[in-house]
């Protein structure tokens, strides 16, 4: 099966996110979605999320997922919100927890911050499948971004996260605690084991030099021919060491600090404090 595809582009954080359907019903799932936030300020704002949810409602669509594929270091997620205006389960992967248990010791998080991903509604594992309406969506663990990260292949479309960029662009960072080039290397193959024809939609895109768009939907067969990092058969070592040496250039993500502290509890805020007010903290040389 075949799923229709609706691409929302957040120009602020270069983040996609996507609804997609049943093209044989009225179920639908969201990818990857975005809570405003003007870090100057300090203030969150609903308009990349209503934008999506005017697009479910005008469709009389049923929300019944709100997937994450990792903890995003570039992004505040919407989940909740998107949540509580059109229900749906919230899910990401089972090694959310990972990630849980480092960012809570670099945020000094304490006791009262739980690290098994409870604050999530379903975590899920490699080889599992789920459905959006009559549709299949089975889950692949591809780890190398962040331990987490996860690839939902649905019928003929597979949402990839941060693991793979469009082609001319190349693959994910591999940096940030819990990283790793060599798996990211690994879980890159499993994708493009897929079919050739299969569809795959990034989690972000910065134009390469020379592209005058945006773009964000690409196939496994264009992968494989010319992603400038693993196209054309690379080798692991040989991407290994231009995965780190790439890295060791990159300056952390500009809204890192906060996504970090929020979608690690599902795209919730702290807890307020006594007076009733939200804090994120800002660590000092720790990550």
């Amino acid at each position: 099966m075949s799923p229709d595809v609706k691409a929302f582009f957040d120009t602020a954080t270069n983040t996609v996110s996507y609804v997609l359907r049943d093209p044989q019903g009225t179920a639908c799932a969201i990818v990857d979605s975005v809570l405003d936030f003007d870090q100057a300020s300090g203030r969150t704002d609903t308009r990349s999320a209503d934008e999506i949810i005017s697009y479910i409602q005008s469709e009389n669509l049923t929300l019944q997922w709100v997937l994450e594929t990792h903890v995003h270091a570039d992004h505040l997620s919407a989940a909740p919100y998107l949540q509580e205006k059109l229900g749906g389960k919230i899910g990401i992967g089972a090694q959310i927890t990972t990630v849980q248990d480092t960012f809570g010791k670099v945020f000094n998080e304490g006791t009262e911050f739980q690290r098994d991903g409870s604050q999530f509604d379903q975590l899920f594992r490699d080889g599992e499948s789920f459905h959006i309406g009559q549709m299949r969506a089975d889950v692949m663990h591809t780890p190398g971004h962040t331990p987490a990260c996860m690839t939902y292949v649905v019928g003929d479309a597979a949402f990839v996260g941060d693991t793979l960029f469009m082609p001319d662009f190349g693959t994910a960072r591999c940096d940030f605690p819990g990283g790793s080039a060599h798996d990211l290397y690994q879980s890159i193959q499993r994708i493009l084991n897929l079919p050739d024809a299969t569809r795959i939609f990034v989690g972000h895109d910065y134009k390469a030099p020379g592209r005058e768009e945006f773009a964000w939907e690409t196939t496994v067969g264009a992968q494989k021919a010319r992603n400038v990092h693993i196209g054309q058969d690379c080798a692991e070592q040989q991407f290994v060491e231009m995965r780190e040496a790439r890295d060791a250039t990159l300056g952390m993500p500009k809204l890192i600090l906060p996504s970090l502290q929020v979608n690690m509890r599902a795209g919730h805020m702290p807890e307020p404090d006594v007076h009733g007010d939200i804090m994120l903290k800002i660590p000092i040389n720790k990550i």
